[in-house]
């Protein structure tokens, strides 16, 4: 048993920190964490990660307004509900 998955898939964060210096505070952190986990679940999800937080950005604004969140099943990486230029 090993983990040189779960190492090969943290690499880019540890190598990129140094271009992170800039924040600085904690909620910059968090949304930073929250975007790099959305794209690591979609490469392992085998979709493009900008073509799918291209598509997250142009699907959640339509629904601001909406009192139902059941749209959100269809925007997870794992759905089949997904574009095919979101797919690798």
């Amino acid at each position: 048993m090993d983990n040189n998955s779960v190492e090969q898939a943290i690499r880019p964060f540890c190598v990129g920190k140094k271009k992170w210096v800039m924040i600085d505070t904690i909620a910059g952190a968090e949304a930073s964490a929250i975007i790099y986990s959305i794209a690591e679940t979609a490469k392992s999800n085998n979709l493009k990660p900008y073509n799918y937080f291209e598509y997250l950005l142009t699907e959640i604004p339509k629904h601001m307004e909406d009192h139902d969140v059941s749209f959100c099943e269809d925007l997870l990486p794992w759905s089949d509900k997904l574009p095919a230029e979101c797919r690798k």
